[in-house]
């Protein structure tokens, strides 16, 4: 599997519905097409052999301090390591430019269990909302020391 800049928004098209239909309206927070293409996100993909396997952003919220984005793993390529290679991908980019602080959100539903427990071995503790976000009980907040 490769690592790469963005080739296709077929990732959040392919997996956006999937996540959204355990989500009220006002607990959705994913990325769309538009918002990946501001200045302060970088969106890396992952694909093998020609398939789109994986996506994943960055959002930097202050010089010191960046978010998680975007993270999806194509249903077919979910448990062969996708979304922890999009995770390194994005820790590795966050130290590169001095950040000291990589923060996230996901789902409380046990369909976003998985995530979770991903984002607990990459070493990210639980945490309250940050940034734009407001306390939500559709919503896990989590933070990691660089």
């Amino acid at each position: 599997m490769t690592c790469s800049a963005p080739r296709s928004p077929a990732c959040l098209r392919s997996t956006s519905g999937t996540c959204g239909q355990f989500l009220p309206p006002e607990s959705k927070h994913a990325l769309d097409l538009a918002g990946l293409r501001k200045p302060e996100i970088t969106f890396w993909t992952i694909w093998e052999e020609g398939m789109l396997a994986g996506c994943g952003a960055l959002k930097q919220l202050d010089p010191h301090h960046g978010e998680v984005k975007s993270m999806r793993t194509v249903s077919s390529f979910r448990g062969k390591g996708v979304a922890s290679q999009v995770l390194s991908q994005i820790i590795a980019e966050a130290r590169r430019r001095g950040y000291r602080r990589l923060s996230l959100e996901t789902g409380s539903m046990e369909f976003f269990a998985p995530a979770r427990r991903l984002y607990e071995r990459f070493g990210f503790s639980p945490c309250g909302h940050f940034g734009a976000y407001q306390a939500d009980p559709n919503s896990c907040f989590f933070t990691l020391s660089l």
